[in-house]
Formats: C-alpha cells, sequence, structure tokens
C-alpha cells in the first residue's frame, strides 16, 4: 500500500499549492500558486524533491495528520510554526522520516504567515492545467479545487532518497528593509504628491489580506484625475489604488484583469515578503528602476544556489563520524557575508 498523510486537524485554510498555472489568464483562470515560492522552493530541497513540487500551504494555523500506507520523508519551511512528531517537539527547516503510525501537529505561527509542508516525492494527485495549485474561488485544483478537510487522505508518490538535510538558521530567507517596486504601468495617474506620499509612507496590513490581495491603510495617494481605468491585465504584485487612496497589492489568487489604475509593481524576488505579511504588520514601498529589478531577479537566483549549497546533512543519533562524512560537510556556520548584498534575501 502506497504511503498516505491523513488529515486530522486541516487548520484555518490549508490547501496543495505549487509555483502556479501559466498561459490561462487569457481565459479568465488565475495563476493561483505559492504564497511564499521561496518557503515552497526551501522545504522541497529538504526532501529532494525538484524546486516546483507540490506543498500544503498553511496559512496561520498549522494542521494535524497521521501517516498510514508507508514511510515517508518530510520538512516544514516557512512561517515560524511549532510542531511535534508523535508529541515530541520537532523543528522547521529540517527534513524527518516518518513511518505508518507517526502523527505530526503543526500549531498556530508565532512569525509569519504561511508554511509550508512538503513531502518527498510529492503528491499523486492529478494536475488541472498542469498545476496542483488550489484556486479555492473557481473550485480549480488541488484536492477537488478546495481546502483540505478533516478525513481527506493524501497519497505520495515516489520514495524519499539522499540524505537527511536541515538548514541552519543563519542562512534562512529573511526580508529586511522596504519592498521594491517598478513604478507604473500607470503612475502617471497619480500626482507627484501622490507617488512621494506612496513612496515615503509607513502602510500597514489590514484583516482585508488573503491569497487574492492585502489591503494596506495609511497616509491616502493622490490620483491626478479618476480613480477608474479601462480593465487591464493583472500580474502578482500589481499595486491597485482605488478610490480610497489606500494600496492594495494583488497575489496569487487575484483576479486577472482589473480597473484600478496600478501605480507600482513588486518586484518578484520581494513577493515572498508580502505572503509572510500578518495584519498589523508595517511596510514602507522603495521604487527601483527595471534594470535594477532584472539585475534582483539575477541575485535572488544566486542567493537561492546559495541557500541550496548550505543545507547539510542530519547528524543522526549514533552516526559515524568518520573523516571522509566530515570532508564532505560545511562545518561552519553563522558566518555570513556582511559586504555581498547579493546573498541576501
Amino acid at each position: 500500500m502506497a504511503a498516505h498523510l491523513v488529515i486530522d486537524r486541516p487548520g484555518l485554510f490549508s490547501s496543495l499549492q505549487d509555483f502556479g498555472r501559466f498561459g490561462y489568464q487569457r481565459f479568465g483562470i488565475s495563476a493561483s500558486g505559492a504564497m511564499d515560492s521561496l518557503a515552497l522552493l526551501a522545504a522541497n530541497l529538504l526532501v529532494g524533491n525538484a524546486r516546483g513540487e507540490a506543498a500544503i500551504e498553511l496559512t496561520m494555523l498549522g494542521l494535524s495528520a497521521t501517516v498510514e500506507g508507508g514511510p515517508l520523508r518530510m520538512a516544514l519551511a516557512g512561517a515560524d510554526m511549532p510542531f511535534s512528531i508523535n508529541g515530541a517537539a520537532a523543528e522547521g527547516w529540517r527534513a524527518y522520516e516518518l513511518t505508518p503510525g507517526d502523527r505530526i501537529d503543526i500549531g498556530a505561527a508565532r512569525a509569519g504567515m504561511r508554511g509550508y509542508l512538503a513531502i518527498a516525492g510529492g503528491f499523486d494527485i492529478a494536475p488541472t492545467f498542469g498545476s496542483l495549485s488550489t484556486h479555492s474561488r473557481s473550485a480549480i485544483g488541488g484536492l477537488e479545487g478546495r481546502a483540505l478537510r478533516t478525513g481527506d487522505r493524501l497519497p505520495v508518490r515516489g520514495a524519499a532518497a539522499g540524505p537527511l538535510l536541515t538548514l541552519a538558521r543563519a542562512h534562512r530567507p529573511r526580508g529586511e528593509g522596504a519592498v521594491r517596486v517598478v513604478l507604473g504601468p500607470q503612475d502617471d495617474l497619480f500626482t507627484a504628491k501622490g507617488i512621494e506620499t506612496f513612496l515615503s509612507s509607513d502602510y500597514r496590513v489590514t484583516d482585508k489580506a488573503d491569497r487574492m490581495g492585502a489591503q494596506f491603510d495609511g497616509p491616502e495617494i493622490e490620483h491626478a484625475d479618476d480613480f477608474n481605468i479601462v480593465s487591464d491585465g493583472i500580474m502578482n504584485g500589481s499595486v491597485q489604488v482605488p478610490g480610497n487612496g489606500r494600496p492594495l497589492v494583488l497575489l496569487a489568487d487575484r483576479q486577472t484583469t482589473g480597473g484600478y489604475p496600478k501605480i507600482a509593481t513588486v518586484i518578484g524576488p520581494d513577493l515572498w515578503r508580502l505572503g509572510q505579511a500578518r495584519p498589523g504588520d508595517i511596510l514602507r514601498f522603495a521604487a527601483i528602476s527595471p534594470e535594477a529589478a532584472q539585475a534582483a531577479a539575477l541575485a535572488h537566483e544566486k542567493a537561492i544556489m546559495t541557500m541550496a549549497g548550505q543545507m547539510t546533512e542530519v547528524i543522526r543519533p549514533g552516526a559515524a563520524l568518520t573523516s571522509e562524512w566530515l570532508l564532505t560537510h560545511n562545518l561552519i556556520d553563522g558566518i555570513c557575508s556582511a559586504t555581498d548584498p547579493e546573498l541576501s534575501f
């Protein structure tokens, strides 16, 4: 019998997500996908999966689940969520081997908004339009197009291979400074004062924040004239400013078109920070050029490769620490360059 993960307690909104489905927005189908693709990627690498394998996205509250049918390997990354295996405290950002009958319990996030539970081999569920990502508003993808429920049985595809990996805290993603944006495509529909307000003010994430988008509260951004435009395309990170003058950032489950002017677009490397922003968090936006955004994307990929290279094998109890084993591992931890901005997220 193949291994299954059986959901005992589903949490607030737990769903299957990968990097999303693309090429269908012209038909009105949202791309969807993980709100924090960086944490999804890390969780997958820790269990030996390809970067974009689907995992369970946990929102604010974790879940409880039991392993049935066979062994599996799992790792939790992203928000700081306490969890245990068979009642014993476990760690995030570390792979574990589980056997039939083992139970995992993941609690409420202490910091951050979303956690990602990856299983080695991924889930043996048919994709919809090339993706397992769940878009609950249209009932597309995932498990029956919905959030997970008590009693759901998620079949696991394949078996774990390679060593158990862990990632030390010093090498985990950390969001610092302002969220970077490229102005436009409708920044000309705002006054110079409005753009200055947008780029110089603190904005608080409101409780009107979900997978579709995040509304912010703060100083009013001044439009040059009307706040309505002919509806055009929306992308992940589009910053609309409706009639109330407050920014609204569209995210993974965004609609495909919208009729409010977009003052700016959040760059790809900073989108994960919005996926982890909680109601009440304060953010500030900073404008960079398209050329700087391209350089940031290249630096982000370099940082991902660096993070992957810092994943080390878990030392199991009773393991023989031979010289051959030691020579294959990075034994220095907690030190990073303070002068190379390309190695930060």
